[in-house]
């Protein structure tokens, strides 16, 4: 009988020498990975490590505790830029910067989670939509974060190695998305996960149990804007320049469409959202240039339409793609996962 029968086994990374074989071969695969595939896959794995703590974190908000947020660009511009000033300015070392930034971060996050204890729903996706709109614009219009024109990245280092390639870069960013996964997914077998997810089924019945929601859901609002101020710290290092356009409404819209797609309340289906999301933006983005494909839109534009309103045909394709893929699945890319599970269990009866 597969029972429980320690708390502790709750937080285990693995329980079986199958899985602890298939972990190794993942690991190994993860570090082999960037000596064999070309510069743009690297650069491909980068962006979506950095998105699937965004999405991790937005899911610790979200799937797991029932807030909505719209502003999560918002924490993730508070990440990059205070990243990049306390090098800059402050002349900290990299770790604690990036943490810096984080802290700054979840520090925002704590403030916006007050309003989350009388609002829900439509109202609290308005009220973190005003703030990520609100941050991108102060930080436009200060000239301590470079006004429009942005600011420029230092050279990342850690202690006397500095990182200069999107290779090195790699292990530092995967490294760090799999410490902050392997995290949040002990924090949900946690009391505190539990109180999470308690809240999430119903507040009412929480508080009753004795769950302090003041607590809990400003805490939940830190935490995924600590994990999305990471993030943005990562991401000013992979792009070299930051910029406050980079941090719009969209984005904040995006990175909810990664946890509804990869499956709410799932820390699996964060990993898979965000990883098949950016590569579906990142390939979307050169539409002009798949086969077949990219042929037949470009004579449809040409007979059409015009050839500059082509990249929005990306912007079209991808809205399409998550609305066919939450009306047929509602538990998202988690669902097709638990279903090919069951199909294979079950094969060939």
């Amino acid at each position: 009988m597969d029972m429980k029968r320690d708390y502790y086994e709750d937080i285990q990374l693995l329980d079986s020498r199958i899985l602890w074989f298939w972990f190794i071969m993942l690991v190994a695969s993860l570090a082999i990975f960037p000596f064999l595939a070309p510069n743009y896959y690297i650069y491909m794995a980068n962006y979506m490590a950095i998105h699937v703590i965004v999405t991790v974190g937005l899911n610790i908000l979200v799937g797991y505790t029932g807030q909505i947020s719209l502003g999560h660009a918002g924490f993730f511009a508070i990440g990059a830029y205070g990243t990049v000033l306390s090098m800059t300015a402050l002349h900290l070392p990299f770790p604690i910067a990036l943490l810096a930034g984080a802290f700054i971060a979840a520090f925002f996050g704590f403030i916006l989670g007050l309003p989350a204890l009388r609002l829900e729903g439509p109202y609290l996706a308005i009220a973190t939509l005003g703030f990520g709109m609100a941050i991108t614009q102060v930080i436009g219009r200060w000239q301590v974060f470079g006004g429009r024109m942005g600011i420029e990245a230092p050279d990342l280092s850690i202690g006397s190695y500095i990182l200069e390639s999107d290779r090195q870069l790699y292990f530092l960013i995967v490294t760090v998305a799999f410490l902050l996964t392997l995290a949040a997914r002990n924090l949900m077998k946690t009391r505190v996960g539990r109180a999470f997810i308690a809240i999430r089924d119903s507040d009412i019945a929480a508080e009753t149990m004795g769950v302090n929601l003041t607590f809990y859901k400003t805490l939940a609002f830190a935490v995924s804007a600590f994990y999305a101020g990471i993030a943005g710290g990562l991401m000013a290092f992979l792009l070299g320049f930051i910029n406050p356009s980079s941090f719009n409404f969209i984005l904040s819209i995006y990175f909810l469409a990664f946890v509804i797609v990869g499956g709410l309340g799932s820390i699996f289906g964060s990993i898979m959202g965000g990883v098949f999301m950016t590569w579906l933006m990142l390939t979307l983005d050169k539409v002009q240039e798949l086969p077949y494909l990219g042929s037949i839109l470009i004579t449809f534009s040409e007979r059409w339409m015009n050839l500059t309103g082509l990249p929005n045909i990306a912007s079209i394709i991808f809205g399409l793609i998550v609305v066919l893929l939450v009306v047929f699945e509602p538990l998202g890319l988690y669902g097709f996962w638990i279903r090919t599970k069951i199909y294979w269990k079950t094969w060939p009866f």
